[in-house]
């Protein structure tokens, strides 16, 4: 017979592991997400569509949306059809009058936010 302090032992490393490997999970799926932020003065409207699922959002000036696009989607601005982008889970972009720019400048070869020089993501359409 196995005494009960060892059972209760096993039981409690079997639920550290279990919470830790959640955290982990949860973690990998917001660090994979795309992260859009308006730095114009002006509302914008977002529509992402990723695989089948679509979904409208609405960024305020200066604000930023996080965990979006966690398998890539594209992006359509203010409803225009000549305004989408395709992005990949790990991007990070912000909306500038009108246009889309990457604000990654490790992955992108481009300064980060506020230069001129910052690397325009190319429209899909």
């Amino acid at each position: 017979m196995i005494p009960a302090a060892v059972v209760g032992a096993a039981d409690k490393t079997r639920w550290a592991f279990s919470v830790g490997a959640i955290a982990a999970l949860l973690m990998t799926s917001a660090a994979s997400a795309a992260t859009i932020t308006n730095r114009g003065d002006q509302e914008i409207s977002l529509k992402v569509v990723e695989g089948s699922n679509q979904q409208q959002l609405v960024l305020s000036g200066g604000k930023v949306v996080e965990g979006v696009c966690q398998q890539g989607c594209i992006i359509r601005l203010n409803d225009s059809g000549s305004g989408e982008y395709e992005l990949r889970g790990s991007d990070i972009v912000s909306v500038e009058e009108g246009f889309l720019y990457y604000d990654d400048a490790d992955a992108k070869g481009a300064p980060s936010s506020g230069g001129t020089q910052r690397k325009p993501v190319s429209p899909v359409r």
